[in-house]
């Protein structure tokens, strides 16, 4: 009936096709020229975040310069070549000044983000926990070290950007636990790193910051997504840094910047103020660590970070101190250790790296044990990648919204965009010669 009646009055009244051709055209109009608003709107943004990180970066060497006219005996080489447990000491002795480190690596830092572009932003606020670490009572175990921290550890007054155009509207008002337990054991945060856009990326480029070259070779990545870190630390503009890892943040900068890394067991450090532009991804954690120039450094972050101060500002830590005696030890170890996983192609020189480790263990009268890792397969499909994809990528293409998405991950952006049936398909087709992009594919269709 009401069919019958709709179209009765379109025949009854005449279309003006003319009409509905202008209003057609004007709509398309219209549309162009929003988007257009909308991408002018971001690259406005984009331009005024950069211009308060070179604006940033012109007060600092200016502070720089004026110390140095002020204390120009100053050895800087001698200084940056210490190590940091050295450095950790001749602070605690009084024979370096807080205030002279701070300023050699900041000098240091620079140089090499000029270099490289690692860093997002310098911390002018040092310079206040310069004084307030000489007012504490007590020294804590990093007391006037200098230490870089990823862009998305949060740090009051400062941005958590993750490399989004839609995350430069909002400042941080917190500092984040890991922060706040650094400052009280005497360490002072100076500089941001830059990161990949999304932090989902194995190498280390966003739309806002641009591309952190390797300090060791321009023409290659530092890895990612702590790639800032691993650039800075590796240029020797840091000396200490905090990165963050789940499928290999930490562990890929460290080993493309010829570092020394540690992801520590989820939850062993505070995640409280580590902002992340996907939530819900709780089958597969992140965890916050450090990234250094050898691995007594990393042992030194951690018994500083492992205190009653960071299980009091969060309870949800397990309150379990560095074990000194287990880290000191001499007993001999018995240590699994294997080349392959049978899942990921391992190249020569990784194969060489770890038969050299095993050499230099057992020549240190360890017991080494090699084995193969059960059911890799089913572990990295079925539970990696299966869980961390459950919805098809959906939430993490959300994060692009009123955003331009960086060249480095157009290629994910676009197979997450493929239809459900298309990946499946797709996967279908390429298991045979490409078995591993089928399980992402395959993964990326999202769970049944």
């Amino acid at each position: 009936m009401i069919q019958h009646q709709l179209r009765q009055v379109l025949l009854e009244r005449k279309v003006d096709t003319s009409a509905a051709l202008a209003l057609l055209c004007s709509s398309a109009a219209a549309m162009v020229v929003w988007k257009w608003l909308v991408k002018r709107q971001i690259q406005k943004k984009m331009e005024e975040a950069r211009r308060t990180q070179d604006d940033g970066v012109k007060k600092m060497a200016k502070a720089v310069q004026q110390f140095r006219e002020q204390v120009p005996s100053v050895q800087t080489d001698a200084i940056l070549s210490l190590p940091l447990l050295e450095l950790a000491e001749r602070l605690q002795e009084g024979s370096l000044s807080p205030k002279t480190v701070l300023y050699t690596y900041l000098e240091k830092a620079l140089e090499v983000t000029q270099q490289t572009n690692c860093l997002r932003h310098f911390i002018p606020e040092c310079e206040e926990q310069l004084q307030e670490i000489q007012r504490q009572r007590e020294k804590g175990l990093l007391y006037g070290i200098p230490i870089s921290i990823k862009d998305h550890i949060s740090h009051q007054g400062h941005l958590s950007t993750c490399g989004l155009v839609q995350c430069l509207d909002t400042v941080v008002q917190e500092d984040s636990v890991l922060v706040k337990v650094l400052k009280r054991q005497g360490a002072i945060p100076f500089a941001m790193t830059n990161v990949p856009q999304s932090l989902f990326n194995y190498d280390c480029s966003n739309p806002i910051f641009g591309q952190t070259l390797n300090p060791f070779n321009y023409q290659k990545s530092p890895g990612g997504s702590s790639g800032g870190e691993g650039a800075l630390i590796a240029g020797g503009g840091s000396i200490l840094g905090i990165g963050s890892d789940i499928g290999g943040s930490i562990r890929l900068p460290s080993s493309f910047c010829g570092l020394c890394g540690l992801k520590p067991t989820a939850e062993r450090l505070s995640l409280s103020g580590a902002s992340s532009p996907v939530s819900g991804i709780l089958a597969v954690p992140c965890a916050l660590g450090p990234m250094a120039r050898d691995v007594d450094s990393l042992a030194l972050c951690m018994k500083a970070l492992l205190c009653q101060e960071m299980f009091q500002l969060d309870p949800t830590v397990p309150p379990i101190p560095f074990n000194e005696e287990v880290y000191s030890s001499s007993a001999p170890l018995r240590v699994g250790y294997y080349d392959t996983d049978g899942y990921f192609p391992l190249p020569p020189c990784m194969r060489r790296a770890v038969r050299e480790t095993r050499e230099a263990l057992q020549a240190a009268r360890h017991q080494l044990v090699p084995f193969s890792p059960p059911g890799i397969h089913y572990v990295m499909t079925e539970l990696f990648l299966k869980t961390f994809f459950a919805d098809g990528g959906r939430a993490w293409l959300d994060v692009f919204t009123g955003d331009i998405v960086d060249p480095n991950l157009k290629s994910q952006v676009n197979c997450c965009k493929i239809p459900r049936l298309g990946k499946k398909l797709l996967a279908l087709i390429l298991k045979p010669l490409f078995p591993r992009l089928a399980d992402y594919l395959s993964a990326l269709g999202g769970m049944r």
